[in-house]
């Protein structure tokens, strides 16, 4: 019986995969087992954030130390740019082992590779299809037969730049924007509807293109979507709860209303066991394995009654604004800033809110 097992590993800079070496060199992580690496680097995370490329292609170099390259091509890396605030840069390496067999469910890991999405294709239906198709084939392989038993799907999906828009336009195709960043948030849309309609929260035959990107009142609680120039396909990793799977790991989320709105999060720490009346004690912080969310600023430049002027700078990026102000909102509640904070939200949670993931060891309850 398969069991997962959550690595949270600090890095120094984007390619400083030092500390995943000296884990696997002491045995703490087995590389063969490895199916996904999420990684929060101190780029910019707009389109010219090549801190994501960098420290993809140090991961790459590791894992193709330690696994024939193929292999190592299987593993999905998920690169998240912008470590703004106190928020730590960090690795978070996800392990798949044989276990013995034991009483579940526990925490399950899939993934999942798509094809190449054409540029014309992003932001649009096509990609929808594309995402929802993998998300499918991520629980298949996470063996995760209910929608429900899924907490948080993660995804990494492309985005268009200059030269991909001018080969489609030259083949006599139309993108859906031509603005290089708005493609960043058309891209994560397109890529929450189709795990929202994978996980069936939302409906296919009620989506259009032009609603796309549009009508926030569409969302998912459970999607978590981060474009990037680094890729030009998706790549889907899965977390949930299965029986199939045994171990002392669980995964709960919550949905934050908007960026203060820590209680729910509190409320899904408390369902795996670390219920705290303020912040976490350093115990409860050891037994928190990883914690993951999505960021945004609301559209109505409003938090709570009173303006914010996240989306009103014209020198920094509102999911910058955004990423800070969320991990500062967690972090009082956690007691670290080594945080997976995304930036942009759009179809992930409400308007201004986002999903928020949390896995934690129960061995000490037992």
């Amino acid at each position: 019986m398969p069991t997962a097992k959550v690595h949270r590993i600090s890095a120094d800079a984007p390619d400083d995969v030092s500390g995943i070496e000296s884990a696997i060199a002491a045995g703490r992580i087995d590389p063969a087992g490895i199916v996904a690496i999420f990684g929060k680097t101190e780029g910019n995370g707009l389109v010219n954030d090549f801190s994501r490329g960098f420290a993809t292609l140090a991961l790459g170099h590791l894992l193709e130390r330690h696994l024939p390259r193929q292999r190592a091509a299987e593993v999905c890396l998920v690169m998240s740019g912008g470590t703004e605030g106190a928020m730590a840069p960090h690795f978070v390496v996800f392990e798949r082992r044989d276990g013995d067999a034991g009483a579940g469910p526990s925490l399950a890991l899939g993934r999942a590779h798509t094809g190449e999405v054409a540029a014309e294709h992003l932001g649009r239906l096509a990609q929808v299809d594309a995402v929802t198709e993998g998300v499918r084939a991520a629980m298949q392989d996470a063996a995760i037969t209910d929608p429900a038993d899924v907490h948080f799907v993660q995804v990494k999906c492309p985005l268009l730049i200059a030269t991909r828009i001018a080969a489609a336009e030259a083949r006599g195709a139309k993108v859906a924007v031509r603005d290089t960043l708005k493609s960043m948030g058309l891209s994560r849309a397109a890529s929450a509807l189709g795990v929202g309609v994978a996980l069936g929260e939302i409906d296919r035959a009620a989506l259009t293109n032009a609603m796309i990107g549009v009508d926030f009142g569409v969302w998912s609680q459970r999607a978590s979507c981060s474009a990037g120039i680094e890729l030009i396909n998706h790549e889907i990793v899965v977390l949930g709860m299965s029986r199939a799977w045994a171990g002392p790991l669980a995964i709960d989320h919550a949905v934050m209303a908007d960026a203060l709105d820590v209680e729910p999060v509190r409320a899904a720490l408390a369902r795996v066991g670390l219920a705290a009346a303020g912040q976490l004690a350093q115990a409860q912080r050891t037994r928190l394995v990883a914690l993951l969310a999505k960021a945004e600023a609301s559209s109505k430049g409003r938090l709570r009654g009173h303006r914010h002027t996240m989306l009103d700078d014209s020198d920094i990026s509102s999911t910058r604004h955004a990423r800070a102000f969320v991990a500062g909102a967690l972090g009082g509640l956690v007691g670290h800033a080594e945080i997976f904070v995304s930036g942009g939200a759009e179809h992930q949670g409400p308007d201004g809110g986002g999903p928020v993931a949390v896995i934690v060891d129960r061995s000490a309850n037992e």
